[in-house]
């Protein structure tokens, strides 16, 4: 049976959404579980601190290590890294979520803003990536980097609206593109991203309640990583779509993900 038990992640941006889901689903096969991020205080809009995501994670069967860490800061993800070799003894699987929204325009989009971005989506996974490679290459199991980004498209499309944007999270995939084939047969390397929309923050930050209510649970992004984390190294510099690859895998019944069964659920970004 597939199963993560023993296995040793390391997640940033756990504390709430997608990537509490995924630690989620691997906390109920004994998995432990590192989560790396800001949210150390209670934020007055967003639910969810890295202690809270621990309490729950210890309640659904892992172990957590809660670690404040700003994935822009060298010095923190070496840390942090650091931290949870000497917690659990390994590294198995690292998980690329954190990741910064502003889908506006060239003239709109603040330097600032673009910097951010860009330190987060692309320098961030580089660097998580970078950190937790020596430990994924002496992994006891089969080691994964898992990056939620998108497929890499050029069309232009995706790239009109909110380039900036657009930029920070192809160099998320980029990612994987370079290190699968540098890493080939050592570590699988892939990208992840939903179909539709998923009900997190950032979506209820872009669409309130009523793209919530078109959207799917992240529980589906959890399954699906679940499914990916279960493959050998033979799995690697794919980029695949949630429904795409469950459906591979046999699930059938996309109702169950969904927040409202009686909406159907938008269509995200960068899926044709």
């Amino acid at each position: 049976m597939p199963s993560l038990s023993k296995r040793t992640l390391f997640i940033s941006g756990a504390s709430r959404g997608i990537g509490l889901a995924i630690a989620l689903r691997a906390a109920r096969d004994g998995a432990n579980v590192a989560i790396a991020a800001k949210t150390g205080e209670p934020h007055p809009k967003l639910a969810g601190t890295i202690y809270s995501a621990a309490k729950e994670i210890e309640a659904a069967g892992g172990k957590a290590l809660p670690i404040l860490c700003d994935i822009r800061n060298d010095d923190q993800v070496a840390a942090a890294v650091e931290q949870t070799v000497k917690t659990f003894g390994a590294i198995d699987i690292c998980i690329n979520n954190a990741s910064a929204i502003q889908l506006t325009g060239t003239l709109e989009t603040p330097m600032k803003r673009f910097d951010l971005m860009n330190q987060v989506n692309s320098r961030g996974t580089f660097l998580v990536s970078q950190m937790c490679l020596p430990h994924l290459l002496q992994s006891k199991f089969t080691p994964h980097i898992l990056n939620l980004s998108p497929p890499l498209s050029m069309k232009p499309k995706w790239f009109g609206s909110h380039v900036a944007y657009t930029m920070a999270k192809f160099g998320m995939s980029m990612c994987v593109l370079g290190m699968a084939e540098e890493f080939q047969g050592k570590v699988a390397i892939n990208a992840l991203w939903p179909k539709t929309t998923i009900a997190t923050a950032a979506v209820n930050m872009l669409g309130g309640e009523d793209m919530m209510r078109a959207s799917r649970k992240p529980e589906i992004m959890a399954d699906a990583a679940y499914a990916i984390f279960n493959k050998g190294l033979d799995c690697t510099g794919n980029f695949f779509i949630d429904e795409h690859l469950l459906r591979a895998e046999g699930v059938t019944d996309f109702k169950a993900y969904q927040v409202d069964p009686n909406v159907e659920p938008l269509p995200d970004f960068f899926v044709d």
